[in-house]
């Protein structure tokens, strides 16, 4: 199953970082990436550019764009993961992983569907139930 862990973070503090302090979270998440990726579980991942350069669609037919995110936290997603996990422990063991070597973020995990056009989908927990 997928399951995407979406990695939560106070922005300033992150882009307040020495490059000494950004290069040792990011060694850290890389050796747990590259472990993930020896495991044949990680999919896709990103750290996504900063929040004053997101945009919001939102509205009725094209609906309008709207400049930033607006969640209602002082957290803002700055990143996320898609691992391939046999049930949502295992994709919450993924994320204290990953939390061991960047314990300020806040990692919040999901069940998803991947849709690659031509190709299965897989299937998650919540499929067909309820």
């Amino acid at each position: 199953m997928l399951y995407a862990i979406l990695a939560y973070h106070v922005e300033a503090e992150v882009t307040s970082w020495t490059p000494e302090e950004d290069a040792a979270v990011m060694t850290g998440l890389l050796a747990v990436r590259d472990r993930l990726n020896a495991m044949k579980l990680l999919g896709p991942a990103a750290r996504l550019g900063g929040t004053a350069e997101a945009r919001t669609l939102r509205g009725p037919g094209a609906g309008m764009v709207i400049d930033g995110p607006f969640a209602e936290t002082k957290e803002q997603l700055l990143g996320f993961y898609v691992v391939n996990c046999e049930n949502a422990d295992a994709a919450l063991g993924v994320a204290r992983d990953l939390r061991r070597v960047n314990p300020s973020a806040v990692y919040e995990i999901r069940p998803i569907r991947l849709y690659l056009p031509g190709e299965a989908v897989p299937e998650t927990a919540s499929e067909g139930q309820g």
